[in-house]
């Protein structure tokens, strides 16, 4: 299970409904409050490698991807 979707399990439940009602109440992540997984990558949900400088909110590996088309420039 990811950190963002774990409504992916919804396809197979949807027919029994007590047993998604069961399921919402173990498996449903924990709404934070601080700490790491507060903040996510707009762009693919990752909690990690986060950029928040400037607003933009985007972990590594996409920043990496747009980078360019954003207006920064490599250097090195």
């Amino acid at each position: 299970m990811s950190y963002s979707d774990y409504k992916k399990e919804f396809k197979q439940l949807k027919v029994k409904p007590a047993k998604l009602k069961k399921y919402m109440k173990h498996n449903a992540p924990k709404k934070r409050s601080c700490g790491i997984a507060l903040k996510k990558c707009r762009r693919c949900g990752r909690v990690r490698g986060h950029i928040s400088k400037y607003g933009l909110d985007l972990c590594r590996q996409c920043f990496r991807e747009i980078a360019k088309d954003i207006g920064f420039k490599k250097f090195s």
